[in-house]
């Protein structure tokens, strides 16, 4: 599959119920038998790409897709352009491989993990002859129940063995679990996990933010990096509440699903609000979120971090360059859409986030920072890029420690070399890049603004 494949940035808030209507799964399927790719309502959201004002590509570390058989799995927040993206891989494979050389599942309309065996099993043996490559696309995957247990047994029975099967999900801990329940089934392939991260700023500017002119970096921080909201705020210049509710309702429903109470939720998202930026022990928050302990607390970051919403910086031992568990950490949100949907500011526009006092703007820079790191370590492979220590002293601590001697720390206003003297002394081999307003250069201290950050300049 070639890059740039584009992920709509209009889409209206319908479900997948909407385009069952167009065109069902099955239909699909006997049309992607003959190689019929210019069949109206194939391709729904590919379709609905035609009339949008903005396109943006993913990024996404896979790029092409392999042409041998395996498993990959692929894991991302509802909204973020996953099936959009399916949807494209799907017809670049049959374009390129010819009929009956890529199948869908859709795992919003699978019963349970028996039924999903006995379709990926029926689908197995619908594949062409002739076709140079066979991928089974399974979208949404973490919505059946126990479904590394139905795609297990067809593994097991030899059937998928000259296919690629490429699997989407927005349970982050179903699937880890699967990866975990499938060893030695996944194929030799070099790479099986991937995230679907959020669209970077370079992308959001390319495909037309550069129009927002000087509100452009506001306007990408509320988005999160979200298709859909980049979307409306380069038509609208604002965040609509559909889009709000989305993410809301995507979230609500997660809690539900896993026994947790409303209530404790918005309490959870408020103290993460009102302690951005400083480290909270998990003591701190149950006893200040109402919940029964630390225990709880832990889990409410735990769903959280598995939803991609939030990430956890450790305390940081330079000594011995390891985390330290024990010590209060912090908790970004590493999805800057949903720290927005939560925030008791709830900036909608460029103009309401630059409103915004400076303490809250300092914080939703430093969660800024944390999103295109947790960004880039995604696109990278790395096994865990929600974790991102900081360094804390007696006197001086630093944001982010990137590696056993990068440091990056980040400031809302201005900043000098000057004021970083300390760091020279207390890391001889340590470089510190400070993200500010006040570009400098010295020895092994160089300041760049918040846009240069973004852009990798």
């Amino acid at each position: 599959m070639r890059s740039g494949i584009s992920v709509d940035a209009r889409l209206t808030n319908v479900s997948n119920v909407d385009y069952i209507n167009v065109m069902n799964v099955e239909q699909m399927n006997e049309a992607l038998a003959r190689g019929r790719l210019d069949i109206p309502g194939l391709f729904p959201r590919l379709e609905a790409l035609q009339d949008a004002p903005a396109r943006f590509r993913v990024e996404l570390g896979l790029d092409p897709l392999p042409e041998e058989p395996g498993v990959i799995l692929i894991r991302g927040a509802r909204q973020y352009g996953k099936s959009t993206w399916m949807e494209g891989a799907i017809h670049e494979t049959v374009r390129e491989h010819g009929p009956g050389s890529a199948f869908l599942i859709d795992g919003d309309y699978i019963r349970d993990a028996d039924h999903l065996t006995n379709e990926v099993s029926r689908l197995a043996g619908a594949f062409s002859a002739k076709a140079g490559a066979r991928r089974l696309f399974i979208d949404e995957i973490t919505a059946v129940a126990d479904w590394e247990r139905g795609l297990k047994r067809v593994l097991d029975r030899g059937e998928l063995r000259r296919v690629l099967v490429v699997t989407t999900g927005s349970r982050a801990t179903d699937l880890r679990r699967g990866s975990e329940r499938l060893p030695g089934r996944k194929g030799r392939l070099a790479r099986t996990n991937y995230l679907f991260p959020p669209i970077s700023y370079a992308e959001f500017l390319r495909a037309g933010g550069d129009a927002l002119g000087k509100s452009a970096c506001s306007s990408y921080l509320i988005s999160g990096g979200s298709p859909l909201a980049m979307g409306e705020l380069i038509r609208t210049r604002r965040v609509p509440e559909w889009t709000v509710e989305t993410v809301r309702d995507w979230i609500h429903g997660e809690c539900a699903s896993s026994g947790r109470s409303h209530r404790a939720l918005v309490s959870v998202m408020e103290q993460l609000h009102r302690h951005g930026g400083a480290p909270l022990g998990q003591t701190k928050l149950a006893r200040q979120a109402g919940l029964a302990n630390n225990t709880v607390a832990a889990g409410w970051i735990e769903m959280l971090s598995d939803l991609l919403c939030v990430g956890t910086s450790l305390a940081w031992d330079s000594d011995k360059a390891v985390e330290i568990p024990r010590r209060p950490a912090k908790f970004h949100f590493v999805n800057l859409l949903a720290a927005a949907v939560w925030s008791p500011d709830a900036p909608r526009t460029a103009a309401d986030f630059d409103g915004l006092p400076s303490e809250r703007k300092g914080i939703w820079q430093e969660w800024a920072v944390a999103q295109e790191l947790f960004r880039r370590a995604a696109i990278r492979g790395d096994p865990a890029p929600e974790r991102m220590p900081h360094w804390r002293g007696r006197e001086h601590e630093i944001d982010f420690v990137l590696g056993a001697d990068e440091y990056l720390e980040v400031k809302l206003g201005r900043a000098t070399a000057l004021e970083f003297g300390w760091f020279l002394k207390s890391f001889p081999k340590g470089r510190l890049t400070v993200i500010c307003r006040t570009p400098f250069e010295a020895d092994r201290l160089r300041g760049i603004t918040l846009k240069s950050f973004l852009l990798g300049t």
